[in-house]
This record gives structure tokens, C-alpha cells and sequence, in this order.
């Protein structure tokens, strides 16, 4: 029996609430409930960076999803769901972050007019889960982050910024009393309710929660979402059962040739067993490229790109 909604976690659903130019006072809402901006800092419009913001079911990613936009005073956003946690992850928000503010960059002289980048990432596991005395959080389900002088606990350079939700954080049950809550409350519920209730029953969650009704799908659009899911489980299987393999592996051979060598090798054999198991084409010579790698931190990084490539390219990007 088919869901009354469907999960908004999935890149389908995700882009489906947040990705679509018709829908776009659901992402203002988001990103001011989330970057908690009040009165004269609220966002009142944004615009895509990218022109084609629909899904095309045809290359849907498993562990990732992301909207990209900027606001009418040109301060942009890279907005992300991530599903599954995968090695690096933080680098990896660091780095596409970084990537949205060097990209406005086209000469020397427009460094006056680069503007300043929100990281805003809804994480369905715990980034931080170290706990205090109390048995709390010491980091809280919606955390912001910036850059502090380390001395005097001044904060400066704010051309970077970022904000983590940690949905496993919720601890609301069915009575969410803040916006943020809310939200949370509508990403970890949404795919098990059978009607509105009522933490979701005003705009804009109303909203949002409307347009995850699946009997507003179509047939195709149903068979993608069920791919999606189906997917992301085999996604999440494979790497479990690879980083077993890799820690083996490395830990085998880091014993004849070194902790470090060993390592890589690890994650060399990870890396070639999931391209393997993805069915992707590969020359010799990519295969050589690969093989000779070395690097740890890039080979995680191939490992976590090859999840959702389709060429040697997409992996090695």
C-alpha cells in the first residue's frame, strides 16, 4: 500500500519541496528558520544558481542533495541533505562551501565584491556526539558555526559560515514547540503520517508537507522514488561491507609495509570493489591512475564520489 507521504529526505522529495522555482517561499522559510535571521536580516527573495533545479530521475544521487542559491542582497546558500555518512564528510562541507565563494571570484579586482556564504546542512546522523555531565548534547541538534580569535573569543571573518541540523537530535516527540523543531519534526516524520498534524498544520509547513502527498505523484515519479529508496539502501549496505573490508585489508597489509601504505591499500582495494560493484567502465590507464594513488584523503573522496558517478571522470572530480 502506497505511503500518504513520502519520505522528504530523498533527493527526489527534497528537490521536490525545496528545489522548485514555484515553491521558493518553502526554501525562505527554511533558511531563515534555520539561520535564525529576524527583522532586516530575513531573506525576502532568492534566486537558483542553476537553471535546471528539477530532478531528473535519470541520475538521481544517493547520499547527497543540495540547492544552491543566493538572496536579493547577493548572499548565497548551498543548502544539503545528506543520508548517509561517509568519510570526510565535514571536509567535504568545508570544501563546497569554500568552492561557492572562490567561485564568484573572475578577477583580481572583484575581490570587494565577493559576498558572504551560508553552509546550511541537514544531517539524518550525529556530526558531534559527545556528551556532557548531564548526559546533554554539547552541541545541540541546530548548531552554528563561524571563525573566533582563540584568545578573546572574538568573532571576525564571517565571509564563511555554517549550520548544521542533526535530525537524531529531535527529542520533541510529537509535540515540536519551536520553528526549528518543527522542521526537524517534518524531515523524520513526514514518510510516517497518515494525515496533517497539528505542529504541521500552518504554513509553511502545511505547505511543504503537501507537496511530499504521494497521490499527487505521477506513476513515473512514484517508480523513481521507490528506485531512490531502494538505492540508498544498497548504497548503505556496500560502503558498511566496504570499510569492513578496507580497515581488513589495510590493517593486513599496513603489518608487512607500513601503517600508512597499508591504509591506502585499504582504501585503494574499497575503492575498486565499490566501482566494481557500481559497474562502472574503466581503461587501463584510469584502472593505472587509481591503483597509484597513494593519497588517503583522496582516496576517501573517490570513494565517496564513486557512490553516485557515472564515468572515471565524476569519481576522480
Amino acid at each position: 500500500m502506497r505511503a500518504v507521504f513520502a519520505d522528504p529526505k530523498t533527493d527526489f522529495v527534497f528537490k521536490r519541496v525545496f528545489g522548485a522555482e514555484a515553491r521558493k517561499p518553502l526554501l525562505i522559510a527554511l533558511l531563515n528558520h534555520l539561520l535564525e535571521f529576524e527583522g532586516a536580516r530575513r531573506i525576502v527573495e532568492v534566486q537558483h544558481l542553476t537553471g535546471e533545479q528539477h530532478i531528473d530521475v535519470a541520475e538521481l544521487k544517493l547520499s547527497i542533495v543540495d540547492v544552491k542559491c543566493t538572496d536579493a542582497s547577493g548572499r548565497r546558500f548551498v543548502v544539503e541533505m545528506q543520508v548517509l555518512k561517509v568519510e570526510g564528510f565535514e571536509k567535504r562541507v568545508v570544501y563546497n562551501a569554500s568552492k561557492a565563494y572562490v567561485m564568484q571570484l573572475h578577477n583580481a579586482d572583484a575581490y570587494p565584491s565577493l559576498c558572504d556564504v551560508f553552509g546550511v546542512t541537514i544531517c539524518n546522523f550525529n556530526l558531534w556526539s559527545e556528551r556532557d555531565a548531564q548526559g546533554q548534547y554539547t552541541v545541540p541538534m541546530l548548531s552554528r558555526w563561524r571563525m573566533q580569535e582563540q584568545h578573546s573569543g572574538a568573532r571576525g571573518l564571517p565571509q564563511v559560515q555554517y549550520a548544521f541540523l542533526e535530525l537524531p537530535k529531535y527529542t520533541a516527540g510529537d509535540t515540536p514547540a519551536t520553528l526549528v523543531e518543527r522542521w526537524a519534526y517534518f524531515f523524520l516524520e513526514t514518510k510516517n503520517l497518515h494525515g496533517v498534524p497539528s505542529p504541521l498544520a500552518e504554513a509553511p509547513f502545511r505547505e511543504a508537507l503537501e507537496v511530499t502527498r504521494t497521490a499527487g505523484f505521477t506513476p513515473g515519479e512514484w517508480e523513481a522514488y521507490e528506485r531512490a529508496k531502494m538505492a540508498e539502501q544498497d548504497a548503505r549496505g556496500a560502503l558498511a561491507i566496504e570499510r569492513q573490508e578496507g580497515r581488513a585489508e589495510g590493517r593486513a597489509e599496513g603489518r608487512a609495509e607500513g601503517r600508512a601504505e597499508g591504509e591506502a591499500a585499504g582504501k585503494r582495494g574499497t575503492l575498486m570493489r565499490l566501482i566494481e560493484r557500481r559497474g562502472l567502465p574503466l581503461s587501463d590507464e584510469e584502472r593505472q591512475t587509481l591503483l597509484a594513488c597513494d593519497d588517503v584523503a583522496t582516496l576517501d573522496r573517490w570513494c565517496e564520489n564513486v557512490i553516485t558517478a557515472r564515468t572515471f571522470a565524476e569519481v576522480v572530480a
